[in-house]
């Protein structure tokens, strides 16, 4: 075993890699509550296409984070719940969520900052030529 927590195979990558794709993180606290049919799912996410919420239920479920369960006649449905190990995903997404409210606004400040400097960079190469 290694000391190197970021390697490309490690445990750790793995979950970086988990919460990285925009919406896993949202979809799977947009569950927390119960199972939910896509379209209950799509209208209280709000912004997410129901293309991009399939795509990330199949991801969630691949990774075994997400159950889908179909319920026969007579009216057929099929809707999404957390398995044991999505929900263990509660607490560090609530973590990081506390984490964005607490410093947003320095981000959003910093981004700020970055795309002003862009622009003053990009207005001074425009009057050299």
């Amino acid at each position: 075993m290694t000391t190197d927590a970021y390697l490309a195979d490690c445990r750790a990558r793995l979950a970086f890699d988990l919460l990285s794709h925009t919406w896993n993180a949202v979809v799977l606290w947009a569950l927390r509550e119960g199972p939910r049919r896509p379209a209950e799912l799509q209208a209280h996410i709000g912004g997410i296409s129901s293309k991009v919420l399939t795509e990330t239920l199949r991801r969630l479920q691949f990774n075994g984070l997400v159950v889908r369960t179909r319920h026969p006649a007579p009216a057929p449905r099929v809707d999404y719940s957390l398995t044991p190990l999505g929900r263990t995903l509660l607490a560090p997404i609530d973590a990081f969520g506390a984490w964005a409210f607490e410093h947003g606004d320095e981000v959003m400040a910093a981004q700020e900052a970055a795309e002003d400097e862009a622009r003053v960079e990009a207005e001074a190469v425009t009057r050299q030529t």
